[in-house]
């Protein structure tokens, strides 16, 4: 029932308390930070999707809190711009690069000046578990993500949490489009030489990003004529290589589908989790996983089966960003309907469009 200064008092079945008293336009931010994209959403408590608004990538990691921070506030501000005088309830932020205790500090430092317009994060972690939250709401189960890198994380329903520092070769990561756009080139070099098999990779690679030859391509990235990121799009270029047969590229293929399911298995074998006696989700999420491509589904299905009997391999090709903002919801106590409501209205619309409100 809604009074009349705007306040409404949730009846008993919608999920919220039957005392609590809801303002009827307050809101909650969810924010979801990956390498190559930033989204955040505005959401009634009904679960109406009320704004939106997407920047560049903002991985602290890899990309530094003096160019991450600025993305974050103005793809924030754009969305606090649409929703007025709201209130907001609570901010959830789920960012890729999170992995150490000393980055997690950093990022409560970094956002802490937030609390003046709204509200600084009420929940601040890694992307990983947005993506969790968006495949499995059972307590026992793995997340992985491959997109511009690789992370996976296992949790438990006492508590227990098995992560992994994910900061590249250092840290003995082995993945990820980057990383697979980097091998393309690698073994495109390679063969172009002499030093490595031959392969298709040779006149793909330099067509791809509009020159005639793997040494241009390469005298173009020492000499800062190409963007480093450019090699991260001939990712896609790999998995048309290797669909077509080429051997050189199909090994690549295989060996990242091995480490998927290597770093989701261990994480959950460390937590005693994944043997016969339970089915476990096992999450899997991010660009190279969502294309969904044969060569890499396949194997890590085979693989999960073959090394964790209880695996249930979920694939989430939704916005990460549903996950953050299902947790959010669930935070201040949103109900059933709710939930629903806001998991329609993501996948009902088209994320890929850049900065631009939900109206």
């Amino acid at each position: 029932m809604t009074t009349a200064d705007g306040v409404v008092r949730a009846p008993s079945d919608s999920g919220y308390g039957s005392d609590d008293v809801v303002r009827s336009d307050d809101v909650v931010l969810a924010v979801d930070g990956g390498g190559s994209k930033t989204d955040v959403v505005a959401i009634g408590l009904d679960g109406s999707l009320i704004a939106h608004a997407r920047g560049p990538g903002s991985n602290p990691q890899t990309r530094g809190w003096a160019a991450v921070g600025p993305v974050l506030d103005e793809v924030r501000a754009a969305v606090l711009d649409e929703i007025g005088t709201r209130e907001v309830r609570t901010t959830h932020v789920y960012l890729a690069g999170l992995d150490l205790h000393d980055e997690l500090v950093a990022a409560e430092a970094a956002l802490a000046h937030w609390s003046e317009d709204g509200g600084a994060p009420d929940v601040l972690d890694n992307d990983l578990f947005a993506l969790l939250r968006a495949g499995t709401l059972s307590p026992d189960a793995a997340a992985l993500v491959c997109g511009t890198g690789i992370n996976a994380l296992a949790v438990r329903a006492d508590g227990a949490t098995i992560r992994y520092p994910a900061i590249g070769d250092v840290s003995g990561d082995w993945g990820g489009g980057a990383y697979l756009g980097n091998r393309a080139l690698w073994h495109a070099a390679r063969a172009d030489d002499g030093r490595g098999p031959a392969t298709a990779l040779v006149d793909a690679v330099p067509r791809s990003l509009g020159f005639r030859s793997v040494r241009e391509v390469t005298e173009a990235l020492h000499f800062g004529r190409l963007e480093p990121a450019a090699v991260g799009r001939l990712c896609p270029v790999l998995f048309d290589v290797a669909g077509d047969g080429d051997a050189v590229a199909r090994s690549v293929i295989e060996r990242q589908a091995e480490e998927i399911v290597l770093m989701a298995s261990v994480a959950l074998e460390r937590l005693g989790l994944g043997g016969t006696d339970a089915p476990v989700p096992i999450v899997l999420g991010g660009g190279v996983l969502a294309a969904r491509h044969p060569l890499l589904v396949e194997p890590v299905v085979a693989g999960f089966a073959e090394r964790v009997p209880g695996a249930v391999p979920t694939w989430v090709t939704a916005p990460p960003v549903l996950g953050a903002g299902l947790a959010a919801l669930e935070s201040v106590g949103a109900g059933p309907e709710a939930l629903d409501r806001y998991r329609a209205a993501v996948l009902g619309r088209e994320f890929a469009s850049t900065a631009a409100p939900i109206v």
